[in-house]
């Protein structure tokens, strides 16, 4: 039963106004390398098989900071396909622009059917399939006690936690995924289970794996 930790990266000097997408050196500002230290001192007590990562700078700094309070066996990994979403041409553009773009309402309303424009825009629904695959690549790859990291985006981890609690896409704006949070996903044979969601403080020592049977989910909400 892999067990996934998703990890947004932390604030660039680009979050907010702008739809940084795929755009090259956007590293992490001053609150940004704070909030992934953090992550890091947060989560150093925690065995992690590995630390998987977009190839995206703000993402392999954040990735660099887990691996800075620890010891992990084979270092940074990086996943293409846990890359952001491909915006195309609305890469680089103020969110505010964009919010008057006819697309936009379909982004928010149905997810699903949007293919962003340009040569290099991407079908939402793309993006989730090939996110999806890369983690039951790494779980198979990993093995089925592996507990470890994967850094990534806002749109992106989402998208993974719709498909892991059995949503359409349709519904995955309903997801909040805030920079340098932590989402946790335990996978199981019969079904993947959320464990956390946006959490950006609590206490993580119930993530250390156990014996967690065969992945039924216990009657009446457990103990």
């Amino acid at each position: 039963m892999p067990t996934v930790l998703f990890i947004r990266h932390g604030l660039t000097a680009k979050t907010g106004p702008v739809l940084t997408g795929w755009t090259p050196g956007v590293p992490l500002d001053e609150r940004g390398a704070a909030q992934v230290r953090d992550v890091g001192a947060r989560l150093a007590g925690l065995p992690l098989d590995a630390v998987v990562t977009s190839p995206l700078e703000r993402c392999v700094q954040t990735a660099q900071a887990l691996l800075d309070a620890r010891d992990t066996p084979g270092g940074l990994r990086v996943e293409e396909r846990f890359g952001e979403v491909r915006y195309g041409d609305w890469t680089g553009r103020e969110l505010k622009e964009l919010a008057e773009e006819p697309l936009w309402k379909v982004v928010q309303a149905h997810p699903s059917s949007v293919v962003f424009p340009g040569p290099d825009g991407e079908p939402l629904a793309a993006a989730q399939l090939r996110a999806v695959r890369a983690v039951r690549d790494w779980n198979e790859l990993l093995g089925p006690e592996a507990v470890y990291a994967v850094c990534s985006h806002g749109d992106i981890i989402k998208a993974v936690v719709a498909d892991a609690l059995g949503l359409h896409l349709d519904q995955f704006q309903r997801i909040q995924v805030d920079p340098a949070s932590l989402t946790v996903i335990r996978y199981t044979e019969l079904r993947p289970f959320l464990v956390r969601l946006n959490d950006s403080g609590s206490d993580l020592s119930g993530l250390v794996p156990v014996n967690q049977g065969d992945g039924d989910a216990p009657v009446g909400g457990g103990a």
